[in-house]
């Protein structure tokens, strides 16, 4: 059976769709079945909203502060469930904060601005910026949207600081200390707090 809900290294995860525009050079689910306390992250059928809130149900919160969406695919590829989920995880577990790892190009997968949409339920908006140009992200992330994904990326990113919400972009310690410093540029430049992700430790 397919994990919903799982723990990596003590942190609380919602793994709901498999879809995702992206197939990233670097990928963490290129690597098998699962990660974490996981043993299955590979959907048969992609989840009804139904079939997540019976995992939450199901799922003990206790001691649980804080938790991340993101799974083996891109949340925001599941907008209405990633909305309905977040709405109902407040609801029955108020104190929580909840953060969304995301590849940053909704607003093209959805086909209009999500920003508001999504920072109204999501505390913390992590965003993969992954590289420092268009042909080196296009490259790196190997993306359905060349020539439009990384300009995107910056918007949504940009939009998310203006409502307000913490907001990360993260690189993978793939690319080079050059360009990681040049990332650390624009995300500074967008108001954004830079991480960098080590790709040995998954995370």
């Amino acid at each position: 059976m397919t994990d919903i809900i799982y723990t990596l290294d003590g942190g609380t995860y919602f793994n709901i769709t498999n879809k995702c525009p992206c197939d990233c050079a670097f990928c963490i689910r290129s690597k098998g079945e699962a990660v974490g306390e996981a043993k299955r992250l590979w959907f048969d059928k992609e989840p009804s909203f139904e079939d997540i809130k019976a995992a939450i149900d199901a799922y003990d919160f206790s001691g649980v502060d804080n938790a991340v969406f993101c799974g083996y695919g891109e949340p925001t590829n599941a907008l209405d469930n990633l909305i309905k989920t977040a709405e109902y995880v407040k609801s029955v577990k108020p104190s929580i904060k909840l953060r969304i790892n995301t590849n940053g190009l909704s607003d093209l997968i959805n086909g209009r601005p999500t920003a508001k949409e999504i920072c109204r339920v999501i505390d913390i908006i992590s965003v993969s910026l992954n590289e420092t140009d268009s042909e080196k992200y296009d490259k790196i992330t190997r993306n359905i949207y060349p020539g439009k994904a990384f300009d995107a990326m910056l918007k949504f990113t940009r939009d998310c600081v203006k409502e307000g919400n913490e907001v990360r972009m993260t690189v993978v310690d793939v690319i080079s200390k050059e360009d990681i410093e040049k990332s650390k540029k624009i995300c500074e430049s967008l108001g954004a707090k830079f991480i960098v992700r080590s790709f040995d430790r998954g995370r």
